[in-house]
């Protein structure tokens, strides 16, 4: 019997030595702090390192108003309380006992030399070497180079480490992403024919499974065919009438689905998400242009995102002749709403006057920080650009009476550190997709031109 109990006692052993083993080292790069501020609470039980090199380039970023330099000051300042008496240079713990330790690597020298290999001195490398030499140190324990740079995950596969990206607020499969509207085939005659009837009929007359709220559908049959959506209050399949915005008429089901979610005022937040030409922003500047009138301003913004990563501050001209290329698209929709009159038209002139009294500002994205946003139309165009910390750190200032539109295209990202997965707009659409207070709709046809149309299929 006590054979038995020992036995018991060495199986034990066993399993808490492997799983201590199965613990892994998670060195992080500055691309994963300047996307998540909080990175390192989100690896549950495992050990989190970052090189000394990441240090040094946030404190190139803790100085300015952009987001990565939010995102450098909230880190550095989450370092300091977390060291407190304790030296970063050795482990300490990051959420209790319990959860896994962090420490600053401080030597970045191993068998494998990155800037030899790749035959430069740049703090890339560097971040490689220091991951390198913490293998080394661990051979026992499996080491993994987390960083958003694609390059830098190659470089560090092919120096025989372990890479991946930080996936945490990624959506795991775009296959699955909410679009927002069904089309639905052989639905019964007398049920189409109740709802130009009536306006609406139970939604259990059509689906068998409860759809998600502000849902868009297609109802055909043979002969006739009805759009509506899911009113999640009543339960109830509810007529969409194809109505125009300032001018501008939808020209197909998607376009007047997108329309009725921005007029409709009990949705308070809207996506809008589609290729370049199906509309996006001119819908929404059109819809918020119909509704002045139950909003104090009309905001429409955008994040700038310069060419080439170079700051605007090498272009000619002062602040505002340096930001208005940015801002250009943004006045092409407007211009193209307003050019619907001539100008002697009074709508015409109240457009002019609605910029002129400040009634609608289109302004970057940046400038919106530490403004109320009160009874507030506001649509962020470009969404595809921004965090998922972005996204809401934008839903989160908004005030009583306040709707906010995103508008952008998933598969069009200009920042080097985000992909169709990781974006703010992509975590939007699949975080929310059932809450009545938001809708989504994915525009899928071109109405630009036929040209347009061809390259968006082709090229």
């Amino acid at each position: 019997m006590a054979k038995k109990v020992a036995a018991k006692k060495v199986s034990k052993s066993k399993v808490k030595t492997k799983v201590k083993e199965e613990k892994k080292i998670f060195v992080l790069d500055t691309s994963v702090i300047l996307y998540d501020h909080n990175a390192i609470k989100n690896f549950q039980e495992h050990d989190v390192a970052i090189p000394i090199t990441v240090l040094e380039e946030l404190d190139n970023f803790k100085k300015g108003n952009d987001t990565l330099n939010f995102e450098a000051r909230a880190f550095i300042r989450f370092l300091d309380k977390l060291s407190g008496e304790y030296t970063l240079s050795e482990w300490i713990n990051i959420n209790g006992p319990t959860r896994g330790r962090f420490k600053v690597i401080m030597h970045e020298k191993s068998n494998i030399d990155a800037q030899v290999i790749f035959g430069e001195r740049k703090p890339d490398h560097r971040i490689l070497n220091a991951a390198l030499a913490m293998k080394q140190q661990h051979p026992d324990r499996k080491v993994i180079m987390v960083t958003k740079d694609v390059n830098l995950r190659l470089k560090a596969k092919s120096l025989d480490l372990h890479a991946e990206d930080y996936e945490t607020g990624k959506v795991k499969n775009l296959d699955l992403l909410h679009t927002g509207h069904r089309v639905i085939e052989k639905v019964k005659a007398s049920v189409i024919d109740e709802i130009y009837a009536k306006g609406f009929v139970s939604y259990d007359f059509v689906l068998k499974q409860k759809p998600y709220a502000n849902q868009y559908f297609v109802l055909k049959n043979d002969k006739n065919s009805v759009l509506c959506f899911y009113n999640s209050q009543n339960e109830s399949l509810e007529r969409v009438n194809k109505v125009s915005a300032y001018g501008i008429k939808p020209r197909n089901a998607e376009q007047s689905f997108a329309m009725h979610a921005v007029l409709n005022s009990n949705i308070s937040l809207v996506t809008i998400q589609g290729v370049a030409g199906t509309g996006k922003t001119l819908l929404a500047l059109a819809s918020a242009m119909e509704q002045k009138s139950n909003y104090r301003q009309i905001y429409l913004a955008r994040p700038i995102i310069p060419l080439n990563n170079r700051d605007i501050g090498f272009l000619p001209g002062d602040i505002k002749s340096k930001i208005n290329p940015y801002m250009e698209p943004l006045w092409d929709n407007l211009k193209l709403v307003q050019n619907q009159w001539k100008e002697s038209d009074k709508e015409y002139q109240k457009i002019t006057d609605m910029v002129n009294q400040e009634k609608l500002m289109v302004t970057p994205l940046a400038y919106i920080r530490g403004r109320s946003l009160s009874n507030i139309l506001f649509i962020v165009d470009e969404a595809q650009n921004l965090t998922p910390l972005e996204v809401k750190t934008i839903i989160t200032r908004a005030g009583e009476g306040t709707k906010i539109v995103f508008t952008g295209d998933i598969f069009q990202i200009d920042t080097p550190y985000l992909d169709s997965q990781s974006n703010g707009l992509s975590y939007l659409i699949d975080k929310l997709r059932d809450n009545p207070l938001y809708a989504h709709i994915t525009l899928e046809k071109g109405e630009r031109s036929e040209l347009a149309n061809l390259a968006n299929m082709l090229l």
